[in-house]
């Protein structure tokens, strides 16, 4: 059967003040008035039944989940004592459902990421899961770049493995890490890139086999896991588990190494919303190129980003390329070009117990 992995661990810090330790980026409605988390859930709905959704997030998230999220319950849950990226909740996901279903086709997805159109990208996902369910492959959503992006890491193409229907396989020559301007335009024009969309589908068998070839210390740990699964010491080899295990991503973990990578040409739009800029690409403007979520008045307001959650006014006079966050208990204002940098913020109130609460 086919399930999907949806990894909703995140902090998501570049939202704050919005996202918040309590309320991450995943459990906001930025993109349309449903959570970023069920929007991924509904979204791959047409091809994964919702009793086969696995959702990967961190313990102190989930009673949030189990009481805000719609349709969400225990069992869809796989809850992470700690952090450890996503090479260990990825492998704590197949092992659960390798033992549920040896033969258990995986979809792994972000949980804050928007796609459209998702009709096309069911399509992406059906021609992955036959691949998956019939041969050892490890495959990676690869999308078509919009502009030359120097946030996003990139999948070289290599020859051509498949044309199947209107999708288009290739073999994976490479990744690159997030690059230079000057290096993300070479790429951009030379039509052999694609970003690297963190969309995954793969067997649980054959995921686990490629942990144990490449990270043989992970494996080792997600084999002594597995015989704990569905006992009553399950919760405390977790705790175990995620004790042992090293913090490392899927990507360096094994996408680097492995030589049965496939990549599955997206000409779609993706975004993964990665701070409040993003915004921009999304969300309608004003004639003066303004975003406006809530109410506010602007005056004389250029190229400039207000988000207010609450029922109080913000106004602006005079200003540009500034964002403005307004919420129950903080107002943030900064210059667009500082946008990426919002954790600077988190901490300096991190070194201050009295304003710990505000992170």
């Amino acid at each position: 059967m086919v399930y999907a992995v949806v990894l909703a661990g995140g902090r998501g810090e570049r939202f704050w003040p919005l996202s918040r330790a309590d309320r991450p980026k995943q459990f906001l409605r930025l993109t349309s008035d449903k959570m970023m988390l069920e929007e991924t859930i509904d979204r791959v709905m047409p091809l994964i039944p919702r009793e086969n959704v696995r959702i990967v997030t961190n313990e102190s998230m989930k009673s949030f989940m189990l009481n805000h999220v719609e349709n969400v319950t225990e069992a869809h849950i796989l809850a992470e004592p700690i952090g450890r990226n996503t090479c260990a909740a990825i492998g704590l996901a197949a092992v659960h459902l390798y033992h549920a279903d040896p033969q258990a086709v995986m979809v792994v997805l972000s949980a804050d990421h928007l796609i459209r159109p998702a009709e096309k990208l069911l399509k992406i996902l059906d021609t992955a899961v036959n691949i998956a369910a019939n041969e050892d492959r490890l495959i990676t959503v690869g999308i078509v770049p919009m502009r030359p992006e120097t946030g996003y890491g990139y999948i070289r193409m290599g020859e051509l493995y498949r044309q199947q229907g209107e999708q288009t396989v290739y073999h994976v020559a490479g990744f690159t890490e997030k690059p230079r301007s000057a290096l993300a335009h070479e790429y951009y024009y030379s039509h052999k890139y694609l970003w690297n969309s963190g969309m995954f589908v793969w067997s649980a068998d054959s995921i686990l086999r490629a942990i144990r070839r490449w990270q043989p210390d992970v494996g080792e740990h997600l084999d002594e896991y597995a015989r704990a699964v569905g006992t009553d010491i399950e919760l405390q080899a977790r705790r175990d588990l995620y004790d042992k295990v090293i913090s490392i991503s899927i990507d360096f973990a094994v996408m680097e190494k492995a030589d049965n990578v496939l990549t599955i040409k997206g000409d779609i739009v993706w975004d993964d919303i990665g701070g409040w800029t993003a915004l921009e690409r999304y969300k309608d403007r004003d004639t003066e190129n303004n975003v406006v979520i809530g109410k506010a008045v602007l005056v004389d307001t250029y190229e400039t980003t207000i988000c207010n959650e609450t029922d109080e006014l913000v106004a602006t006079l005079g200003v540009s390329d500034l964002v403005v966050v307004r919420c129950e208990d903080i107002t943030m204002i900064i210059h667009k070009t500082k946008a990426q940098d919002v954790k600077k913020i988190l901490a300096e109130l991190r070194e201050d117990d009295s304003l710990r609460k505000y992170i």
